[in-house]
């Protein structure tokens, strides 16, 4: 069974090297504890990385107390990522 990963639909954290415009990785890791879901894939270099062209979307996310997480996989139709707590983070995430 193919599973549609939901895309990351906006990020607003310009300290990432994957955020040209947009998010350039591939796909990211949704973790984080004590009620935070932070982006694990930011990488705050002055290097660009990730795709030329690329659509990121959710490849994992271990906060199963989220309401959009089945199976340690992200069902939300898309996600947010930005500022939270001075951590990249996916703001679409919402406790259960």
């Amino acid at each position: 069974m193919t599973t549609v990963m939901p895309p990351v639909s906006e990020c607003t954290v310009d300290g990432c090297s994957y955020n040209d415009h947009g998010c350039h990785a591939f796909a990211i890791t949704v973790s984080g504890t004590d009620g935070h879901a932070d982006c694990g894939t930011f990488v705050p270099l002055t290097i660009r990385g990730g795709l030329p062209r690329a659509e990121a979307q959710v490849g994992a996310c271990s906060r199963t107390d989220c309401v959009h997480n089945d199976a340690l996989e992200c069902r939300a139709s898309d996600i947010r990522v930005g500022f939270d707590h001075d951590t990249a983070s996916c703001l679409t995430y919402s406790a259960t």
